[in-house]
């Protein structure tokens, strides 16, 4: 019998519950969904989790489509899923915790006794440990971005090669390799033992299904990779990038993106510019080093110093 919260299923059973993680304002429990897929067959343990921000819906539309067409009686293995860890946000469709106007992803491994968040982390930490790979899905919040996986425990990590080989084997076609902030899971849960990737898929208002294709795509990579479902899997090559440059804007007005999402660009190439409203250009920034052209906002409109894209740098094949 393998255990999540209120969810426990046998081997060949699949069963769903809640992870209770504290109390809401009127004093009834909050709980976090939660399913177990135990396989009739023994085997590894997966860990995934979705909308650890509360606006990065993709992965939860994975969960969706991803749990439905597993069978455990086909599944070597199990697996335990945490389909909304960022409970508050995801009700007001907002990226941080409005209880304590923290962002889950950075509040790992958390703390049992603390704030909302950190107790969330705790209680999602604890599952993620307890498995033998852990993939960990968001997207790159309402902004425009490439599929990607994020490998974040750093390049000197003892489980770096472990993390980077699950990153190739989920195959978006790219992968940042570069260690992340304190507090993500990513981070924290290599830390105990456990191979980790953080998916980035796409970047959209609500959901996009070409990006939960891709993210449902790659769980089950994994799962044949490692052996829970039967049928081998290869990974495809796929640029590596190990820096990202930040842009900003100079100065406030419209803003005229050159390169699509995926594009080579070189140094010296133009990635935007940016107009007054009745077109009269007012700064044109170009890119400082090669790389590909990974992330952009969303909106047209900036202020001086606002984020307008980003680029992925230090590429290399996998």
């Amino acid at each position: 019998m393998v255990t999540l919260g209120t969810a426990s299923a046998a081997p060949g059973e699949i069963d769903t519950g809640r992870l209770e993680v504290g109390e809401s304002r009127d004093g009834s429990p909050v709980g976090l969904p939660v399913a177990v897929i135990n396989g009739s067959r023994g085997g590894k343990t997966l860990y995934v989790q979705a909308a650890s921000d509360g606006d990065e819906l993709n992965g939860v539309g994975v969960v969706q489509r991803v749990v439905p067409q597993l069978d455990p009686t086909e599944l070597s293995g199990t697996l335990l899923i945490c389909g909304i860890v960022n409970y508050h946000a995801f009700q007001v469709a907002e990226h941080r915790n409005p209880i304590d106007d923290t962002k889950m992803n950075r509040a790992y491994p958390g703390d049992a006794s603390g704030t909302s968040s950190e107790r969330i982390a705790a209680a999602t930490h604890d599952a993620a440990v307890g498995a033998d790979l852990v993939v960990d899905l968001h997207q790159g919040s309402t902004s425009r971005m490439i599929e990607e996986v994020r490998v974040r425990c750093g390049s000197r990590h003892r489980l770096h090669d472990e993390c980077l080989e699950l990153a190739k084997v989920f195959d978006c076609g790219y992968i940042l390799d570069q260690k992340g902030p304190d507090g993500q899971l990513a981070r924290a849960a290599p830390d105990e033992g456990v191979p980790t990737i953080d998916p980035e898929l796409g970047g959209c208002v609500g959901w996009d299904e070409e990006s939960i294709r891709a993210g449902v795509d790659g769980v089950f990579n994994v799962l044949r990779y490692y052996d829970f479902l039967t049928g081998k899997y290869t990974p495809s090559p796929q640029a590596r990038a190990t820096g990202f440059e930040q842009y900003g804007s100079p100065v406030g007005g419209l803003v005229d993106l050159h390169p699509n999402l995926g594009d080579r660009v070189s140094r010296g190439d133009t990635l935007f510019e940016v107009t007054d409203v009745f077109g009269g250009t007012k700064a044109e920034i170009t890119a400082g080093s090669a790389g590909i052209f990974w992330r952009s906002r969303r909106l047209p409109q900036v202020a001086t110093g606002e984020y307008v894209c980003s680029v992925g740098t230090n590429v290399d094949t996998l």
